[in-house]
């Protein structure tokens, strides 16, 4: 055999497969996004008090730091319902479904970087009649027995398989990050419901002792009807303002039962198997770890999910210009095949072949072209979207850092405003006792306190609400080192 001569045929081969390391496309590199150094909007001053007191921004607690970020309200109850969104709520699961369903999409990507390999035992048995010289003989059997092994392999030589698979990766890394972002959206969800049900149970408190005090003053206006101090038209307008509260008792049991109902759903329980006992809100906001805005990046799922559907993006452009390249395929097969059982792993029973075919488009209209283009285009998409759910973070905690500071203000104001009101209420209710003013005039007084008084109790809970909504654009305690291995 001349050696020399096969060695020249398989250069060109040799050559292909030495490219296989090489990988065509670009490489990729996390886009820029915009990070100031500092938030705009400051914290409230109670963070200030409490950063001063020792707690610093840049040292979250170890609960805030797990993902625990409810147990800074210290409230057992939230803590068990929270607990239970992890494993009971129905979204989370079917995003937890998906992430496996996107790891398993890996294997099956990584699995084409190898030999496939295949068998096909057959066993044949053919009769009929012999003929000879024209006519007919006895009849015979033919006997065939077969164990054929068949090896295909596509050499990785452009480097789109590879990429396919770190494309499968980014996506199924993508779809974990969506997992802790269903997570915190729901638990954040369910912590506003919380907090929105406790405030109404406390305003429905406030109802109820203004119930009271007005069922007292339609008692004094009666007395004095009776004593002829006053007229039926003081009962009235006291019996006006006692069954106008009463009303508005009444009509808090409604956003009650729905939040509630909504609470049991985000635990994966029928609304019939949950019911939370009433609580009156007194609690003012806890201090929230800020950090800076570059953390965000690190801290948010959304951001670290969108980030990497940027990295898939950029692996399919690879891939769309591999297809400008040969592909090659190598074959082999080989096994035993023998007319008796007796004879079928005997030397002379075998039989081999291998073979190798270099495929190549040669024209396709500019379809290849435009596959890039397509692909180019699609990854300019999701750098736009992963810069935009980075303002949108941003956006998010500066919106509610506003929030909170104004409020806490507002709250401020609105406790003098009872105190005011109490004050006029107490002094017009001493001057109608004296006969030196009408019964409107304590109406008024008692519509003002009223008023004041369900503001505060709406401020605490829209507080509440606002410190959760900034925890989860802080993105929970959640950062990128929860991502699987």
């Amino acid at each position: 055999m001349n050696w020399s001569w096969n060695f020249r045929s398989m250069a060109p081969l040799a050559l292909l497969l030495f490219a296989a390391g090489c990988a065509v496309g670009p490489n990729y590199k996390r886009p820029s996004a915009p990070a100031p150094p500092a938030f705009k909007e400051q914290p409230p001053v109670n963070f200030k008090e409490a950063e001063a007191a020792g707690w610093k921004q840049s040292q979250p607690g170890d609960a805030y730091s797990k993902g625990r970020w409810w147990e800074l309200y210290n409230d057992a109850a939230l803590n068990a319902l929270e607990e239970q969104v992890n494993v009971s709520n129905q979204n989370v699961l079917q995003a937890e479904a998906q992430y496996r369903e996107a790891k398993a999409a890996v294997s099956v990507a990584r699995a084409a970087l190898s030999p496939t390999v295949t068998t096909a035992p057959a066993a044949t048995f053919a009769g009929g009649a012999t003929s000879t010289g024209g006519s007919s003989g006895a009849s015979g059997s033919r006997k065939s027995f077969s164990l054929p092994i068949n090896v295909s392999w596509e050499p990785d030589l452009w480097g789109n398989i590879r990429r396919g698979v770190t494309a499968s990766a980014a996506d199924a890394v993508s779809l974990a990050a969506n997992v802790g972002n269903a997570r915190l959206l729901y638990q954040a969800e369910l912590a506003q419901d919380y907090f929105g049900l406790h405030g109404n149970d406390a305003e429905a408190e406030l109802l109820s002792r203004t119930e009271a005090s007005y069922k007292e003053y339609v008692t004094l206006t009666r007395n004095r009807v009776t004593a002829g101090v006053a007229s039926d038209l003081d009962v009235a307008q006291a019996e006006t303002q006692l069954y106008a509260v009463q009303s508005q008792l009444m009509d808090l049991g409604v956003e009650r039962a729905a939040l509630e109902h909504a609470i049991a759903i985000l635990i994966g329980k029928a609304p019939a198997d949950l019911a939370i006992p009433s609580v009156t809100l007194n609690a003012s906001p806890p201090p929230v770890p800020l950090g800076v805005p570059s953390e965000l990046l690190e801290r948010r799922p959304d951001i670290a999910s969108a980030e990497r559907q940027v990295a898939a993006a950029n692996e399919q452009i690879g891939i769309a210009m591999a297809a400008f390249y040969p592909n090659l395929s190598l074959t082999g097969s080989g096994g035993l095949e023998s007319s008796s059982l007796a004879k079928w792993f005997t030397w002379p029973s075998r039989f081999w072949s291998v073979g190798a075919q270099l495929a190549e488009t040669l024209f396709d209209a500019g379809r290849r072209r435009g596959v890039v283009a397509e692909q180019q285009a699609a990854y300019d998409a999701t750098v736009a979207a992963y810069r935009e759910t980075v303002l949108t973070a941003m956006q998010q905690v500066e919106d509610n850092l506003a929030a909170l500071r104004i409020l806490a203000g507002e709250a401020d104001k609105v406790l003098q405003t009872i105190q005011a009101a109490q004050r006029a209420l107490d002094i017009s209710s001493a001057q109608y006792r004296s006969g030196t003013v009408d019964y409107l005039t304590v109406i008024t007084s008692q519509a003002t306190l009223l008023t004041a008084d369900v503001t505060a109790t709406t401020l605490l809970t829209r507080r509440l609400s606002a410190s959760v909504l900034l925890i989860e654009a802080l993105g929970g305690g959640w950062n990128a080192s929860q991502f699987p291995k």
